[in-house]
């Protein structure tokens, strides 16, 4: 509760200062990405890149996209080919409903509780923050993570209930910056038709095109688009490329904190 507290007063204190002033927007053009080429000597450099550097991080790279994008099973593919390539990697996923914070969101999203817009935005921020010193400690420690959604989501999925986008988005302001956001674009009526549609809270075709315009509102430098209409294995292919082009460019980088 204490966390929420606090993230409540961030959250307050950013939606005053925009009264006072006004800031730009950042975005980023949404960009194609086919087949690439070359991926032999990619591959190597993922395992070159983890192969007992002291020096070397791991790279912090989260999936975003509309419920049923195919976020969650591209996750596991992409970990499954990371260390099958012999590169230190985990895969993980917010809200993570395994502490506290995120047994109350999961419990919310089931339709099991009704809470205010409010206090589920600081509950999804409080799960995040839950995990930052272990994100930090092992990104430091040359461990790579695969993150199914981030704070992108919880601002993108709030803003369109309503609420003030700046507002959503102070709580997670000092949570560390991913090095890669790779967005699964999937029309909402091709998501609908996907197996399991309907069974959590969100699922509602007019709900997920508001969440898709907000998602595209929070473009910047650190977005891939991938069309997540393609086949599995096509998406794949890209998202392989992508990762191990991320992992390899990490190297030597610090860590940054989300300043949005």
């Amino acid at each position: 509760m204490t966390t929420l507290v606090r993230l409540a007063g961030r959250a307050a204190s950013w939606s005053s200062a925009c009264n006072l002033c006004c800031r730009s927007e950042k975005s980023a053009p949404p960009c194609g990405l086919g087949l690439f080429a070359q991926r032999g000597r990619a591959f190597q450099g993922v395992r070159m890149a983890n192969a007992g550097s002291n020096s070397g991080r791991g790279a912090l790279i989260v999936l975003e996209g509309l419920d049923r994008s195919g976020k969650s099973s591209q996750c596991a593919r992409l970990l499954s080919y990371l260390e099958g390539q012999g590169c230190r990697a985990e895969g993980w996923r917010f809200p993570d409903r395994g502490t506290s914070v995120g047994q109350m969101i999961s419990a919310y999203l089931a339709n099991e509780s009704q809470l205010d817009d409010r206090t589920v935005h600081l509950l999804f921020s409080a799960n995040r923050w839950e995990k930052r010193a272990l994100m930090e400690s092992k990104l430091l420690g040359g461990t790579t993570l695969i993150v199914d959604r981030y704070s992108y989501s919880g601002v993108a999925f709030s803003a369109a209930k309503g609420l003030d986008i700046e507002w959503c988005k102070a709580p997670d302001v000092g949570l560390i910056a991913p090095d890669l956001v790779i967005y699964l674009d999937v029309q909402p009526e091709k998501a609908a038709e996907r197996g399991g549609y309907g069974g959590e809270r969100y699922e509602k075709i007019e709900f997920q095109k508001r969440v898709a315009e907000h998602y595209h509102s929070l473009h910047d430098s650190t977005w891939k688009i991938v069309d997540g209409s393609l086949s599995m294995e096509t998406v794949e292919e890209q998202l392989r490329e992508l990762a191990t082009n991320c992992i390899q460019e990490s190297q030597g980088k610090p860590l940054t904190n989300l300043t949005w």
